[in-house]
């Protein structure tokens, strides 16, 4: 077929249209541009001399210590970050084949939150002890919206309804515990709850990629499921694909993905819902059924949206969940007044 090229690799296969390795090219330059301007910011300027210099290994010390332990990490993290947040939101947009059925909208962030509050209330404050609450936290939840949305199978719309109810539910919890916890763990807690990279060091990086590393081999196999199944379930069960057991595992392997960042940095909102279908819209495909592309999005969102928080005001540092949450509500209210127009 003119126009689409296909990958294989043993029993695996991938169909690229050539508009879509051209996005995805494009995408990739402007992440590095960015990325590399992103390191030139701050108030000890740097230049991209400067940056070569550090990965040729003639930079001063001063310059080393600004570039791999001040900035790249924070940078690393933001763009692991978001590719991570994207992925989450094209699986959980895939199975309720809504543009709304994004992980902090269905209330799997919320969760996510709910187990880090309970982990910090339990006097844990290390990254392994955030990370095994966020997880916990954010699969109890997954399965309870799954469970109450189940009915002879699980139907998107449901699935976002639930999900919604349950994630108002849940931040009244949240909110509660941090009323009744002691000053300085309620402080944390708010703190952490902003959604912020600034914190955000090497170990807490290292840990969360060795998470979603899993999510990256798994994301190949992934991919092809998910697009039988939006042929509809009769159709994929047809094709050989077991429908609610896939569904699950959809669900546990897009929640990994979120709780892993939202063990690192607090609740990021906005990049898992507009991610995939920004990058539907760039790469001209039918559905939100494209990781690659909806990954690098989500790694260019956050990132501008963090060099926002550090740049935008001078003086101010903004925790980057509070830009993302202004952006992100924009266009959700875009979405939804698209989505109502279209059912009308």
């Amino acid at each position: 077929m003119s126009g689409v090229l296909v990958l294989r690799a043993g029993p695996l296969s991938l169909r690229l249209t050539r508009r879509a390795v051209v996005v995805c090219a494009l995408l990739w330059a402007a992440l590095i541009a960015l990325a590399a301007w992103a390191f030139t910011l701050g108030s000890y300027p740097l230049s991209l001399g400067d940056l070569s210099a550090v990965l040729t290994g003639t930079a001063g010390n001063s310059v080393r210590t600004v570039v791999l332990e001040w900035r790249a990490p924070r940078i690393v993290a933001a763009v692991l970050f978001g590719a991570a947040l994207a992925v989450g939101g094209a699986i959980f947009q895939s199975l309720t084949r809504n543009p709304l059925g994004s992980p902090d909208v269905i209330g799997f962030t919320t969760g996510s939150y709910t187990g880090v509050v309970l982990t910090l209330l339990a006097g844990a404050t290390g990254y392994s002890a955030l990370a095994g609450g966020a997880l916990v936290g954010g699969l109890i939840t997954a399965f309870g919206v799954y469970m109450l949305a189940f009915r002879r199978g699980v139907q998107g719309f449901r699935l976002i309804i639930v999900g919604i109810a349950v994630g108002a539910l849940l931040s009244s919890v949240n909110t509660w515990f941090s009323v009744k916890a002691d000053v300085d763990t309620a402080l944390r807690a708010a703190v952490w709850g902003a959604g912020s990279l600034g914190a955000v060091d090497w170990p807490a990086v290292a840990t969360a990629a060795v998470v979603l590393a899993g999510v990256a081999v798994a994301a190949p196999v992934a991919q092809r499921r998910m697009r039988r199944l939006e042929l509809g379930d009769d159709t994929a069960a047809m094709l050989g694909v077991a429908v609610e057991r896939t569904k699950l595992l959809l669900v546990v392997l897009g929640v990994v993905a979120t709780a892993a960042v939202t063990a690192a940095c607090g609740p990021i909102a906005f990049v898992a819902l507009a991610a995939p279908q920004i990058a539907r819209r760039l790469t001209g495909h039918g559905t939100s059924v494209d990781l690659a592309g909806s990954a690098l999005v989500g790694a260019l969102l956050l990132l501008g949206a963090d060099l926002a928080a550090q740049h935008a005001i001078p003086g101010v540092l903004l925790p980057t969940g509070a830009v993302t949450v202004c952006v992100g509500g924009a266009y959700l209210l875009v979405l939804l007044v698209r989505e109502s127009r279209r059912g009308s």
